[in-house]
Protein backbone atom coordinates (compact mmCIF):
# COMPACT_ATOMS: atom_id res chain seq x y z
CA UNK A 1 0.00 0.00 0.00
CA UNK A 2 1.44 3.38 -1.04
CA UNK A 3 1.87 6.39 1.26
CA UNK A 4 -0.91 8.18 -0.64
CA UNK A 5 -3.31 5.27 -0.06
CA UNK A 6 -2.40 5.14 3.64
CA UNK A 7 -2.97 8.89 4.01
CA UNK A 8 -6.35 8.59 2.28
CA UNK A 9 -7.26 5.63 4.49
CA UNK A 10 -6.24 7.55 7.62
CA UNK A 11 -8.55 10.40 6.61
CA UNK A 12 -11.42 7.91 6.13
CA UNK A 13 -10.70 6.34 9.52
CA UNK A 14 -10.69 9.72 11.28
CA UNK A 15 -14.07 10.54 9.72
CA UNK A 16 -15.65 7.15 10.35
CA UNK A 17 -14.25 6.67 13.87
CA UNK A 18 -15.62 9.91 15.30
CA UNK A 19 -18.55 7.99 16.76
CA UNK A 20 -16.12 5.94 18.90
CA UNK A 21 -15.25 9.07 20.88
CA UNK A 22 -18.97 9.89 21.19
CA UNK A 23 -19.74 6.39 22.48
CA UNK A 24 -16.90 6.51 25.02
CA UNK A 25 -17.98 9.93 26.28
CA UNK A 26 -21.63 8.94 26.56
CA UNK A 27 -21.17 5.51 28.16
CA UNK A 28 -18.83 6.91 30.81
CA UNK A 29 -21.63 9.12 32.13
CA UNK A 30 -23.11 5.85 33.42
CA UNK A 31 -20.22 3.38 33.67
CA UNK A 32 -17.25 4.11 35.93
CA UNK A 33 -14.08 2.12 35.21
CA UNK A 34 -14.46 -1.13 33.21
CA UNK A 35 -12.34 0.37 30.41
CA UNK A 36 -11.28 -3.08 29.19
CA UNK A 37 -14.88 -4.30 28.95
CA UNK A 38 -16.05 -1.19 27.07
CA UNK A 39 -13.13 -1.40 24.65
CA UNK A 40 -13.75 -5.11 24.03
CA UNK A 41 -17.43 -4.50 23.31
CA UNK A 42 -16.47 -1.83 20.77
CA UNK A 43 -13.99 -4.24 19.16
CA UNK A 44 -16.70 -6.92 19.03
CA UNK A 45 -19.15 -4.52 17.37
CA UNK A 46 -16.55 -3.56 14.75
CA UNK A 47 -15.46 -7.16 14.05
CA UNK A 48 -18.93 -8.76 14.12
CA UNK A 49 -17.88 -10.98 17.03
CA UNK A 50 -19.32 -12.07 20.38
CA UNK A 51 -18.09 -11.66 23.95
CA UNK A 52 -17.91 -14.19 26.80
CA UNK A 53 -17.72 -12.49 30.16
CA UNK A 54 -16.67 -13.94 33.49
CA UNK A 55 -17.06 -12.00 36.70
CA UNK A 56 -18.79 -11.95 40.06
CA UNK A 57 -22.24 -10.32 40.38
CA UNK A 58 -22.66 -6.56 40.75
CA UNK A 59 -19.93 -5.34 38.39
CA UNK A 60 -22.27 -3.45 36.01
CA UNK A 61 -22.17 -6.08 33.25
CA UNK A 62 -25.88 -5.69 32.42
CA UNK A 63 -25.76 -1.91 32.75
CA UNK A 64 -22.78 -1.68 30.38
CA UNK A 65 -24.30 -3.71 27.55
CA UNK A 66 -27.72 -2.07 27.99
CA UNK A 67 -26.13 1.39 27.88
CA UNK A 68 -24.24 0.47 24.71
CA UNK A 69 -27.48 -0.66 23.04
CA UNK A 70 -29.14 2.68 23.88
CA UNK A 71 -26.18 4.68 22.59
CA UNK A 72 -26.12 2.75 19.29
CA UNK A 73 -29.90 3.05 18.93
CA UNK A 74 -30.42 -0.70 18.64
CA UNK A 75 -32.82 -3.19 20.18
CA UNK A 76 -31.58 -4.81 23.40
CA UNK A 77 -32.77 -8.05 25.02
CA UNK A 78 -31.66 -9.61 28.27
CA UNK A 79 -32.04 -13.38 28.48
CA UNK A 80 -31.90 -14.70 32.05
CA UNK A 81 -30.83 -18.32 31.70
CA UNK A 82 -32.42 -20.81 34.10
CA UNK A 83 -32.43 -24.63 34.34
CA UNK A 84 -36.05 -24.88 33.11
CA UNK A 85 -35.52 -22.75 29.99
CA UNK A 86 -36.41 -24.27 26.60
CA UNK A 87 -34.95 -23.40 23.16
CA UNK A 88 -38.37 -22.05 22.09
CA UNK A 89 -38.21 -19.53 24.96
CA UNK A 90 -35.26 -17.93 23.17
CA UNK A 91 -35.84 -18.60 19.47
CA UNK A 92 -39.63 -18.47 19.26
CA UNK A 93 -42.31 -20.99 18.35
CA UNK A 94 -45.48 -21.64 16.32
CA UNK A 95 -48.78 -20.54 17.88
CA UNK A 96 -52.02 -22.21 16.78
CA UNK A 97 -54.75 -19.84 15.60
CA UNK A 98 -58.12 -21.55 16.20
CA UNK A 99 -60.01 -19.02 14.06
CA UNK A 100 -58.58 -20.15 10.73
CA UNK A 101 -56.79 -23.32 11.89
CA UNK A 102 -53.34 -22.01 10.96
CA UNK A 103 -50.05 -21.70 12.84
CA UNK A 104 -48.50 -18.28 13.33
CA UNK A 105 -44.85 -17.58 14.06
CA UNK A 106 -44.17 -16.03 17.45
CA UNK A 107 -40.60 -14.68 17.37
CA UNK A 108 -38.50 -15.03 20.49
CA UNK A 109 -36.29 -12.45 22.25
CA UNK A 110 -33.24 -13.50 20.16
CA UNK A 111 -34.61 -11.20 17.44
CA UNK A 112 -32.71 -8.15 18.67
CA UNK A 113 -29.40 -6.47 17.86
CA UNK A 114 -27.65 -6.76 21.20
CA UNK A 115 -28.28 -9.76 23.44
CA UNK A 116 -27.21 -10.27 27.04
CA UNK A 117 -27.18 -14.01 27.77
CA UNK A 118 -27.02 -13.73 31.54
CA UNK A 119 -25.53 -16.70 33.44
CA UNK A 120 -25.44 -18.88 30.35
CA UNK A 121 -24.08 -21.81 32.37
CA UNK A 122 -27.40 -22.11 34.26
CA UNK A 123 -29.29 -23.36 31.18
CA UNK A 124 -29.21 -26.93 29.82
CA UNK A 125 -27.15 -27.90 26.78
CA UNK A 126 -30.10 -27.69 24.32
CA UNK A 127 -30.70 -24.03 25.16
CA UNK A 128 -26.99 -23.19 25.03
CA UNK A 129 -26.72 -24.89 21.62
CA UNK A 130 -29.73 -22.99 20.28
CA UNK A 131 -28.12 -19.68 21.20
CA UNK A 132 -24.71 -20.69 19.83
CA UNK A 133 -26.25 -21.82 16.53
CA UNK A 134 -28.00 -18.46 16.19
CA UNK A 135 -24.68 -16.71 16.91
CA UNK A 136 -22.87 -18.73 14.25
CA UNK A 137 -25.48 -18.94 11.48
CA UNK A 138 -27.12 -15.54 12.04
CA UNK A 139 -30.50 -17.08 11.27
CA UNK A 140 -33.35 -18.84 13.08
CA UNK A 141 -35.65 -21.57 11.76
CA UNK A 142 -39.14 -21.77 13.27
CA UNK A 143 -41.30 -24.48 11.72
CA UNK A 144 -40.62 -24.37 7.98
CA UNK A 145 -39.63 -20.70 7.91
CA UNK A 146 -36.11 -19.31 8.23
CA UNK A 147 -35.52 -15.77 9.46
CA UNK A 148 -32.29 -13.80 9.14
CA UNK A 149 -31.15 -11.96 12.25
CA UNK A 150 -30.61 -8.22 12.01
CA UNK A 151 -27.16 -6.70 11.67
CA UNK A 152 -25.36 -5.67 13.85
CA UNK A 153 -25.87 -8.71 16.07
CA UNK A 154 -23.82 -9.00 19.25
CA UNK A 155 -24.16 -11.58 22.03
CA UNK A 156 -22.52 -10.98 25.39
CA UNK A 157 -22.77 -14.11 27.54
CA UNK A 158 -21.93 -13.97 31.23
CA UNK A 159 -20.81 -16.71 33.59
CA UNK A 160 -20.60 -16.48 37.36
CA UNK A 161 -17.30 -18.10 38.45
CA UNK A 162 -18.21 -18.46 42.14
CA UNK A 163 -21.28 -20.70 41.78
CA UNK A 164 -20.90 -24.01 39.98
CA UNK A 165 -23.53 -26.15 41.75
CA UNK A 166 -26.47 -26.96 39.49
CA UNK A 167 -24.86 -25.36 36.44
CA UNK A 168 -23.97 -26.59 32.98
CA UNK A 169 -20.53 -25.16 32.09
CA UNK A 170 -20.02 -24.53 28.38
CA UNK A 171 -17.67 -27.04 26.74
CA UNK A 172 -14.38 -25.61 25.45
CA UNK A 173 -15.46 -26.20 21.83
CA UNK A 174 -18.52 -24.00 22.38
CA UNK A 175 -16.65 -21.23 24.21
CA UNK A 176 -14.41 -21.13 21.12
CA UNK A 177 -17.38 -19.61 19.23
CA UNK A 178 -16.93 -16.42 21.24
CA UNK A 179 -14.37 -14.06 19.79
CA UNK A 180 -13.36 -12.59 23.16
CA UNK A 181 -13.31 -13.77 26.74
CA UNK A 182 -13.11 -10.94 29.27
CA UNK A 183 -12.39 -11.32 32.98
CA UNK A 184 -14.12 -8.50 34.87
CA UNK A 185 -12.58 -7.55 38.19
CA UNK A 186 -13.50 -5.22 41.04
CA UNK A 187 -13.08 -1.45 40.67
CA UNK A 188 -10.24 0.32 42.50
CA UNK A 189 -11.02 2.46 45.61
CA UNK A 190 -11.21 5.73 43.63
CA UNK A 191 -13.62 4.22 41.10
CA UNK A 192 -15.77 2.68 43.83
CA UNK A 193 -15.99 6.03 45.62
CA UNK A 194 -17.12 7.65 42.37
CA UNK A 195 -19.69 4.85 41.90
CA UNK A 196 -21.04 5.59 45.40
CA UNK A 197 -21.29 9.32 44.72
CA UNK A 198 -22.98 8.87 41.36
CA UNK A 199 -25.19 5.84 42.00
CA UNK A 200 -25.79 5.92 45.76
CA UNK A 201 -29.34 7.20 45.44
CA UNK A 202 -32.66 5.40 45.57
CA UNK A 203 -33.75 6.89 42.26
CA UNK A 204 -30.81 6.91 39.89
CA UNK A 205 -31.95 7.19 36.31
CA UNK A 206 -29.42 8.54 33.81
CA UNK A 207 -30.99 8.88 30.38
CA UNK A 208 -28.78 8.02 27.45
CA UNK A 209 -29.42 9.31 23.94
CA UNK A 210 -28.28 7.61 20.72
CA UNK A 211 -25.03 9.02 19.34
CA UNK A 212 -24.62 6.55 16.47
CA UNK A 213 -26.90 4.40 14.32
CA UNK A 214 -26.42 0.84 13.02
CA UNK A 215 -25.67 2.01 9.46
CA UNK A 216 -22.61 3.91 10.76
CA UNK A 217 -21.39 0.73 12.46
CA UNK A 218 -21.72 -1.25 9.23
CA UNK A 219 -19.94 1.52 7.31
CA UNK A 220 -17.08 1.49 9.84
CA UNK A 221 -16.67 -2.28 9.37
CA UNK A 222 -15.92 -1.71 5.68
CA UNK A 223 -13.14 0.71 6.65
CA UNK A 224 -11.76 -1.78 9.18
CA UNK A 225 -11.48 -4.37 6.39
CA UNK A 226 -9.28 -1.94 4.42
CA UNK A 227 -6.74 -1.44 7.24
CA UNK A 228 -3.33 -2.60 6.05
CA UNK A 229 -1.65 -5.59 7.64
CA UNK A 230 1.92 -6.27 6.49
CA UNK A 231 3.02 -9.84 5.81
CA UNK A 232 5.45 -9.82 8.75
CA UNK A 233 2.52 -8.98 11.08
CA UNK A 234 0.50 -11.84 9.56
CA UNK A 235 3.43 -14.20 10.17
CA UNK A 236 3.72 -12.87 13.73
CA UNK A 237 0.05 -13.75 14.37
CA UNK A 238 0.55 -17.25 12.94
CA UNK A 239 3.67 -17.72 15.11
CA UNK A 240 1.78 -16.72 18.27
CA UNK A 241 -0.94 -19.25 17.54
CA UNK A 242 1.51 -22.00 16.59
CA UNK A 243 3.46 -21.38 19.81
CA UNK A 244 0.34 -22.44 21.73
CA UNK A 245 0.33 -25.74 19.81
CA UNK A 246 4.06 -26.48 19.53
CA UNK A 247 5.76 -24.45 22.29
CA UNK A 248 8.97 -26.53 22.02
CA UNK A 249 9.60 -25.04 18.54
CA UNK A 250 9.72 -21.56 20.06
CA UNK A 251 12.13 -22.29 22.91
CA UNK A 252 9.31 -23.06 25.35
CA UNK A 253 9.82 -26.77 25.95
CA UNK A 254 8.75 -26.41 29.59
CA UNK A 255 5.25 -25.38 28.40
CA UNK A 256 4.77 -28.58 26.40
CA UNK A 257 3.49 -30.55 29.40
CA UNK A 258 1.28 -27.65 30.54
CA UNK A 259 -0.81 -27.29 27.36
CA UNK A 260 -3.22 -30.05 26.31
CA UNK A 261 -4.61 -28.23 23.26
CA UNK A 262 -3.49 -25.02 21.61
CA UNK A 263 -5.54 -22.34 19.86
CA UNK A 264 -7.59 -23.20 16.78
CA UNK A 265 -7.28 -21.54 13.33
CA UNK A 266 -10.28 -19.47 14.37
CA UNK A 267 -7.91 -17.70 16.78
CA UNK A 268 -5.65 -16.72 13.88
CA UNK A 269 -8.54 -15.11 11.99
CA UNK A 270 -9.90 -13.40 15.10
CA UNK A 271 -6.46 -12.04 16.04
CA UNK A 272 -6.10 -10.47 12.60
CA UNK A 273 -9.59 -8.96 12.57
CA UNK A 274 -9.43 -7.69 16.15
CA UNK A 275 -5.98 -6.16 15.54
CA UNK A 276 -7.40 -4.19 12.60
CA UNK A 277 -10.29 -2.99 14.76
CA UNK A 278 -7.86 -1.99 17.51
CA UNK A 279 -5.87 0.03 14.95
CA UNK A 280 -9.17 1.64 13.87
CA UNK A 281 -9.93 2.64 17.48
CA UNK A 282 -6.56 4.38 17.56
CA UNK A 283 -7.06 6.09 14.15
CA UNK A 284 -4.35 4.12 12.38
CA UNK A 285 -4.50 2.76 8.84
CA UNK A 286 -2.11 -0.11 9.53
CA UNK A 287 -1.57 -2.79 12.19
CA UNK A 288 1.47 -2.82 14.48
CA UNK A 289 2.63 -5.65 16.82
CA UNK A 290 1.29 -3.77 19.85
CA UNK A 291 -2.22 -4.05 18.38
CA UNK A 292 -1.88 -7.84 18.19
CA UNK A 293 -0.63 -8.11 21.77
CA UNK A 294 -3.33 -5.73 23.04
CA UNK A 295 -6.14 -8.01 21.83
CA UNK A 296 -4.26 -11.31 22.18
CA UNK A 297 -5.08 -12.27 25.76
CA UNK A 298 -8.85 -11.85 25.42
CA UNK A 299 -8.79 -13.94 22.22
CA UNK A 300 -6.38 -16.69 23.33
CA UNK A 301 -7.25 -17.16 27.02
CA UNK A 302 -10.25 -19.44 26.33
CA UNK A 303 -8.60 -21.27 23.43
CA UNK A 304 -5.61 -22.70 25.31
CA UNK A 305 -6.62 -25.84 27.20
CA UNK A 306 -4.32 -26.42 30.16
CA UNK A 307 -3.22 -29.83 31.44
CA UNK A 308 -3.87 -31.15 34.96
CA UNK A 309 -0.21 -30.46 35.69
CA UNK A 310 -0.68 -26.75 34.92
CA UNK A 311 -3.77 -26.59 37.12
CA UNK A 312 -1.91 -28.36 39.95
CA UNK A 313 0.88 -25.78 39.69
CA UNK A 314 -1.74 -22.98 39.55
CA UNK A 315 -0.48 -21.78 36.17
CA UNK A 316 -3.05 -19.75 34.24
CA UNK A 317 -3.55 -19.22 30.52
CA UNK A 318 -2.47 -15.60 31.07
CA UNK A 319 0.90 -16.88 32.33
CA UNK A 320 1.24 -19.05 29.22
CA UNK A 321 0.32 -16.21 26.86
CA UNK A 322 2.79 -13.85 28.55
CA UNK A 323 5.59 -16.41 28.12
CA UNK A 324 4.67 -16.77 24.45
CA UNK A 325 4.72 -12.98 23.99
CA UNK A 326 8.21 -12.88 25.47
CA UNK A 327 9.54 -15.76 23.35
CA UNK A 328 8.06 -15.21 19.89
CA UNK A 329 10.22 -12.63 18.03
CA UNK A 330 8.44 -9.32 17.49
CA UNK A 331 8.62 -7.99 13.89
Amino acid sequence: MSEFDLAELKDSIERESQFIHDINTSIRTVIIGQDNLIETLLLAILTDGHVFLEGVPGLAKTLTINSLAQIIDTKFQRLQFTPDLLPADILGTLIYNPIDGSFEVKKGPIFANIILADEINRAPAKVQSALLEAMQERQITIGDKTFKLENPFLVMATQNPIEQEGTYPLPEAQIDRFMFKVLVGYPNPEEELEILKRMGKINTNIELKPVVNPSQILSARKIVDQIYMAENIQKYIVSLVFATRYPEKYGLKDLQSLITYGASPRATIFLANASKSYAFLHSRGFVIPEDVRAVGKSILRHRIILSYEAEAEEITTEDIIQRIYESVPTP
